[in-house]
């Protein structure tokens, strides 16, 4: 039996046959998992200081922002990160709408799906175990950063208003990751553009929820903790999907996909023309010089 590898997998020839083993799905679903768990890690991880432990004391403000901010610059990390790999979508919901506007294949996204799933499990239980270093945690006291409704929530709103902001404030940020890296856009800096966002729908909806955005964020503290977060757990996982779904559809209202469009040519929207932000720069100066009037000659 022989064997050969390259870039693109592990061929290896036996009785005349030949097999190939694409290892590119798996470096995508690595990425994601990875990905999944450092923001399940960081984000939730920064909630549970925050409004468990009260690192801010009785400022709810604080708190809010902080917690903002850290999904933001951990998403812009992971971008960064991961963002050639695989898209760094660490999100089944902006999954599902990538799939669903043909900019992956359905195999590749089941795979992110499993990977998503896995690795929010994965950070949740690193929280975990760094949170129970610290004498002062108790898990059914201070919590794991999880979302929820009625006393779960700040406000104390009711099931139906999360499950409605949920549904707004994903549609919201999935279209964004689609315009963003959509084929022809000119984002010289998508991932601070989706990372902020992100921090935009985190300072909004955590006094209703604790903002999910994401089925994947939600799932692993939830799991992890138990209790009443694993029992509210159904608005988390379901409007955040029907928001992706609206968000699709959105998208291909305003960007309609041509007739025999394919997934592949889906996944080159994915990635931003490194060329883009440069021809832009290289453009300023005969735009400029264009719109000077005579009298200014």
């Amino acid at each position: 039996m022989t064997a050969r590898t390259s870039g693109d997998g592990l061929e290896q020839g036996r009785s005349g046959r030949t097999i190939t083993l694409d290892t590119t799905l798996a470096r995508k679903a690595g990425a994601e998992l990875l990905g999944t768990a450092l923001l399940v890690f960081f984000g939730a991880g920064v909630a549970t200081v925050t409004f468990g432990f009260r690192a801010f004391g009785g400022s709810i403000a604080a708190g809010v922002l902080t917690t903002g901010l850290a999904f933001a610059l951990v998403l812009i990390g992971l971008i960064a990160l991961f963002g050639t790999v695989s898209g760094c979508h660490v999100n089944p919901a902006v999954t599902l709408g990538a799939y669903l506007t043909r900019q992956i294949e359905l195999v590749d996204a089941v795979a992110y799906w499993i990977a998503q799933v896995i690795g929010s499990i994965l950070g949740a239980l690193l929280l975990l175990w760094v949170m129970h270093t610290s004498p002062a945690y108790i898990k059914s006291v201070i919590g794991l950063g999880t979302n929820g409704y009625g006393s779960e929530s700040l406000l104390r709103v009711s099931a139906g208003g999360a499950f409605l902001t949920e549904i707004i404030i994903t549609t919201v940020f999935v279209m964004i990751v689609l315009h963003v890296f959509r084929k022809g856009a000119i984002v010289p800096v998508p991932g601070v553009v989706v990372g902020f966002s992100l921090g935009l729908m985190n300072i909004m909806a955590i006094p209703i929820d604790g903002a999910s955005v994401n089925p994947a964020r939600s799932l692993g503290p939830a799991v992890v903790r138990g209790g009443q977060p694993l029992s509210q757990l159904w608005v988390f996982l379901l409007a955040p999907l029907i928001g992706a779904v609206l968000a699709a559809g959105l998208y291909l209202l305003f960007h309609p996909a041509p007739d025999g469009a394919s997934a592949e040519e889906g996944q080159d929207s994915a990635q931003p023309e490194p060329g883009a932000a440069r021809e832009l720069l290289a453009l300023w100066p005969l735009a400029a010089a264009v719109r000077r009037s005579p009298g200014d000659c």
